[in-house]
């Protein structure tokens, strides 16, 4: 039995591998089955690209709206109602884990050669140190960083609440142009702001930010997490935010963003993927206020 225990110790790395796969595949099934919000994620997708065909995707196989709760969006195809229905502690907690499990399915892959770096940086400061050898707390690491996500999200929440009370959004994306061209070239500054390069580097550069930052033990390791997760929240956020342009739980949307994410943290030519992506979110949104 020990020997057998040693034997999953040294496979470690695979593990932590596995285990990012996993929460990562299980974060992208929680959001394509809805959510808990009574609607698959493809029907929202669905409603959001093509919203004039609402009618005809009410008829969609497997939808049944009438039955559904989701706040801001009209459930018949007359007016809109004024004030759309009010959140249930239920349906608040049910937007905050569909946010967080969005953050989780698209920050993972960006988040994990960071995760992985961790572990490798702890087996060698245990050799150097010459003490007992101990497995790495990779999973206070990740869960630092997790944690930072959940409070974005906690936000992220509120923030939809506050545009659907006042009609700016509904489950489909943003309903006013005003908001979504102002999103869209916010998010397209803020990629060439500082601020944004600032966070950029230190998500680009895991092993120095690793050297710079470093704690030991669970309880360092926790810390680690949550500034590591500090420096990718403000890398990410005005991205994130465009969600509300294009609809919250839009798949197109998700994985657009998810692919940005990935490509300016891990491609080589990341820094200028991402500039290019910012003059590109300016002039669309310069072009949705004007058309």
């Amino acid at each position: 039995m020990p020997g057998a225990f040693e034997r999953l110790l040294s496979r470690r790395r695979a593990i932590t591998v596995v285990g990012l796969l996993a929460l990562c595949a299980l974060a992208w099934l929680y959001i394509l089955t809805g959510a808990g919000l009574g609607m698959s994620a493809r029907e929202m997708t669905t409603l959001s690209l093509f919203p004039h065909k609402t009618a005809a995707a009410q008829a969609m196989p497997g939808m049944d709206m009438s039955g559904m709760d989701m706040p801001g969006m009209a459930m018949d195809m007359g007016p809109a109602p004024a004030t759309p229905p009010a959140w249930t502690p239920r349906t608040a907690a049910l937007m905050v884990a569909m946010w967080w499990a969005m953050m989780i399915a698209m920050m993972s892959p960006s988040a994990a050669p960071t995760i992985l770096l961790y572990a490798q940086v702890h087996r060698r400061a245990v050799a150097q140190s010459q003490i007992q050898d101990r497995p790495a707390p990779t999973g206070a690491f990740a869960a630092g960083y997790l944690l930072t996500w959940l409070g974005f999200s906690v936000a992220a929440a509120g923030l939809q609440w506050v545009f659907g009370r006042v009609g700016l959004i509904s489950d489909m994306g943003s309903q006013s142009r005003w908001l979504s061209g102002g999103l869209l070239i916010a998010a397209g500054l803020y990629q060439l702001s500082p601020l944004k390069q600032t966070c950029l580097a230190h998500c680009r550069a895991p092993a120095a930010f690793l050297s710079t930052h470093w704690r030991p033990g669970a309880t360092g390791a926790l810390r680690l997490g949550l500034r590591h997760g500090v420096y990718c929240v403000g890398c990410c956020w005005m991205l994130m935010a465009l969600l509300f342009v294009g609809g919250v739980m839009n798949l197109a949307w998700i994985a657009a963003l998810a692919v940005l994410v990935l490509a300016e943290k891990v491609f080589p030519a990341g820094r200028w993927i991402g500039l290019v992506c910012g003059a590109v979110l300016v002039g669309w949104g310069v072009a949705t206020l004007l058309v």
